[in-house]
């Protein structure tokens, strides 16, 4: 038995010699180590975002209630221009204004958009269901769309400055930054943009 316990105790020190010491790092590996981690848990998620989302904000009251004035947005970048669909947000240039916008695509390439004056709007002949709206106009008009454009407006159509008003109504593809998808802060209003 004290035969045993001895072969186990030297067992137990002949692994401790033989075990590598811990070496503790030099402040150079520590800061490497360090920057990895920044790298590959802020960095790189960062840099992915950019590449595929921004944040745009909305600078006028034209989209409300859907969208508060000065809401931040997360917003995809759209990469095939033919994805957009009727009803979509989009964030694009407007060359005319000088600024970023966020407005409602009503109008695709080649469609007739056309105004009664009873705040109904139709689309290839067609009424729009637009739940989103949240007043109307009376505004009385027809557009068609080019081909590589579109047609947008604000929700709030009673106090929105959109195609209908704009010298040039069309947005060309070009402009397009990318689909507004949910609302960060206020976070009163956080939430997927439908």
């Amino acid at each position: 038995m004290e035969e045993n316990k001895l072969e186990n105790e030297v067992m137990e020190l002949e692994e401790e010699i033989s075990a590598p010491e811990k070496k503790k790092k030099s402040a150079k590996e520590e800061i490497l180590d360090w920057a990895k981690t920044l790298l590959l848990y802020c960095v790189l998620p960062l840099a992915i975002f950019q590449t595929f989302c921004f944040m745009a904000s909305v600078p006028t009251g034209s989209m409300e209630t859907t969208i508060p004035v000065g809401a931040q947005v997360v917003t995809t970048r759209i990469f095939n221009k033919d994805n957009i669909n009727h009803g979509d947000i989009i964030v694009f240039n407007s060359d005319e204004l000088g600024v970023v916008l966020i407005k409602r695509c009503i109008g695709l390439p080649g469609d007739s958009v056309y105004f009664d004056g009873t705040g109904d709007v139709y689309v290839n002949g067609a009424l729009l269901k637009e739940p989103y709206v949240s007043s109307w106009s009376d505004f009385e008009g027809e557009f068609t769309v080019p081909e590589d454009c579109y047609f947008f407006l604000g929700d709030n159509r009673a106090g929105s400055h959109d195609a209908r008003f704009w010298d040039e109504p069309y947005i060309h593809k070009s402009e397009v930054k990318g689909k507004a998808r949910f609302v960060l802060f206020p976070f009163s209003n956080f939430g997927i943009l439908e």
